[in-house]
């Protein structure tokens, strides 16, 4: 299931107008599959998608404030991100089951050092710390951000708290690396786009795709011309399991939880779309009409470069994690599909055997290795990673035209979504 190891095929990141840190002053310039998050006292479940935030973030003393204002840490500038050569300080938002992920990834990484993790579950903090080897856990995000020697922060927490986080980090002047989404409501997103603009800092989305090898060798061969003008584009996913009723009142429906690393790809792969006709139905498990949402989805896509476009989407998926990309040209095609997870297959009695990925950490493995080492880096050399704030929104905005053309009934035109 795993992406090997040791694949050498990583992304492009020469892209984006660069930007230079310097300590205590704004940064001019501008840059550019969600697990269990536990930024929440309460329990979760234990499938593996984050689910709804609906409490309160602690305050300095671990007790969440419920409707009163919490004590403020300063959060001013106080580390410098201008020591060239040296590890990037970073303080890790959220230990649940992702955030763990990403805390083996960045410890891995020798461009970045650990400093702070941060959960609002003492023990997720601690273990989060420990996992890490950083200096110091905090129940409460905002502490984290503000500890010396963080430069950077990496959000892994429920989507109802990426829009105050993001303009925390970016109001202190640190890099910021954030799960997708940034909010769920277009004019939400376009403020905070427009505070990391305003501030210049780095920011960083995970749409965690674009690193996988798979997809890195597809926009290459793309934009090396190999497949000719682009005429049709294919993406399908269908995941393992159905997530719990509790998780989806939070999660913004499908298009905008699942469809959207599809429609991420589709801009990625082949450019802006255009228009857009999308359907929705409850086909395999009723208790997502408690919820008010699909089970199963289909959208259809007219590219501004004329290409055309289908992106189908399924939330259960009893044989296996099921993830396939095609785009298809005048000159040829390239396809992006891992059958197996294991590089072995059984053969007796005239067939043969094989396994398949069970669901996201295992299927793009590399690629959640991939993104950090990528963000990292172009922290390291000063310039823009990507994708970046303006992806966010875009893509953000796509899905919307697909949940709108499903709840009308017609044919969206992606311009049409506005702020």
């Amino acid at each position: 299931m795993e992406a090997p190891e040791d694949a050498t095929l990583l992304p492009d990141r020469r892209v984006g107008a660069g930007y230079q840190f310097q300590q205590g002053l704004g940064h001019p310039g501008r840059g550019g599959e969600c697990g269990q998050h536990r930024f929440d006292t309460r329990s979760k479940p234990s499938w593996c998608a984050e689910a709804p935030f609906t409490g309160s973030f602690p305050d300095q003393a671990g007790h969440g404030t419920h409707g009163r204002r919490a004590a403020e840490p300063d959060l001013r500038h106080t580390g410098t991100m201008s020591r060239v050569g040296a590890p990037i300080g970073v303080a890790v938002l959220g230990a649940g089951r992702m955030g763990q992920t990403h805390i083996r990834n960045l410890a891995a990484i020798p461009g970045a050092r650990i400093v702070a993790v941060a959960d609002p579950d003492p023990a997720a903090a601690e273990a989060g710390r420990a996992l890490a080897g950083a200096e110091r856990s905090f129940p409460d995000p905002r502490e984290a951000i503000a500890a010396p020697g963080v430069e950077a922060v990496v959000i892994v927490t429920p989507t109802s708290t990426h829009a105050e986080l993001i303009e925390l980090a970016a109001r202190a002047g640190k890099a910021i690396w954030s799960e997708k989404p940034i909010a769920l409501d277009l004019a939400e997103t376009a403020r905070v786009v427009e505070v990391v603009g305003q501030t210049g800092v780095p920011l960083q989305l995970g749409f965690m795709r674009r690193f996988d090898p798979g997809y890195v060798a597809a926009k290459a061969r793309i934009e090396s011309g190999g497949l000719g003008r682009i005429e049709q584009f294919r993406a399908l996913s269908r995941d393992t399991y159905p997530p719990p009723v509790e998780f989806l009142h939070g999660a913004g429906g499908i298009f905008l939880d699942m469809a959207v690393h599809d429609l991420d790809l589709a801009r990625f792969l082949v450019g802006e779309v255009e228009e857009v006709n999308a359907w929705a139905a409850v086909l395999a498990e009723p208790r997502f009409a408690e919820a008010g949402d699909f089970d199963t989805a289909l959208a259809m896509l007219r590219f501004e470069n004329g290409a055309m476009g289908v992106v189908e989407t399924a939330r259960h998926s009893p044989w296996g994690y099921d993830i396939r990309t095609e785009v298809a040209g005048a000159a040829g095609k390239v396809v992006i599909e891992d059958l197996q997870k294991t590089a072995a297959t059984f053969s007796h009695d005239f067939g043969f055997h094989g396994d398949h990925f069970e669901s996201f950490p295992d299927r793009f493995a590399t690629a959640f290795r991939a993104e950090l080492e990528a963000f990292i880096e172009a922290v390291h050399e000063g310039r823009a990673p990507a994708p970046g704030a303006e992806d966010a929104l875009e893509t953000l905005r796509l899905a919307l035209a697909c949940a709108r053309s499903q709840a009308e009934g017609r044919p969206v035109r992606v311009a049409e979504v506005r702020a």
